[in-house]
């Protein structure tokens, strides 16, 4: 595939559509963030959502972010001399760049879940208001004499608890703006059952109180 004068590598295609295209290099040569960025200027320019730089043992898989500027992020490295096939573990992570796998979004599923467990996401629902109310409820439990607000646990958590880079940045920001639209859905859709089956609610309210 050409674009802008020079050419990509390979490109895995589908049923008609792009799924990734493929950066290759010497077998052996060592493997940089830098030389995935020619095969990302391909993926936008075909709006591709992956790309995968390889020297033939090794595999590493970019998820392309249609931001701004374009972002990449690695999502999945496989080195085969590494690898065993008694493990399923192993066998899990090459099923993910396999046509079965592609099939079933394997690798989307992967990387959501990367995302919802990396150390952003999880700095940001510590800061939470729910979490820290569970946290200064427990506070107040370990030590009732002691008074204690929200303020006070969120700041102790950002300064003493929870290193810097997993509070400040673009991904902590992002982390917490996805928390917040998550914790909004819940509340709406709590919201509009509440509307739509008054009875139910009130019926579990009489439950609560007769418990």
């Amino acid at each position: 595939m050409r674009h802008s004068r020079t050419y990509c590598d390979l490109a895995i295609k589908i049923d008609s559509k792009f799924l990734f295209l493929i950066e290759v290099k010497a077998i052996g040569l060592e493997l940089k963030e830098a030389q995935v960025k020619q095969a990302v200027d391909y993926a936008a320019n075909q709006g591709t959502d992956w790309v995968l730089l390889t020297n033939g043992e090794c595999w590493r898989a970019y998820r392309i972010g249609y931001g701004k500027p374009i972002t990449s992020e690695l999502v999945l490295t496989i080195e085969f001399s590494k690898l065993s096939a008694k493990k399923n573990a192993d066998l899990e992570l090459v099923y993910h760049l396999t046509r079965e796998g592609w099939a079933k979004s394997a690798i989307e599923e992967f990387h959501s879940q990367r995302q919802a467990l990396s150390r952003y996401s999880l700095g940001a629902l510590v800061l939470s208001q729910p979490i820290v109310d569970v946290i200064r409820r427990e506070v107040r439990r370990l030590s009732p004499d002691v008074r204690v607000d929200v303020a006070q646990i969120r700041e102790a958590l950002m300064l003493d608890v929870l290193k810097r880079d997993v509070i400040e940045g673009e991904k902590a920001q992002d982390a917490a703006r996805k928390i917040a639209r998550a914790a909004n859905r819940a509340l709406r859709t709590t919201a509009r059952h509440a509307v739509e089956r008054p009875e139910d609610t009130a019926s579990e309210d009489s439950s609560e109180r007769s418990d």
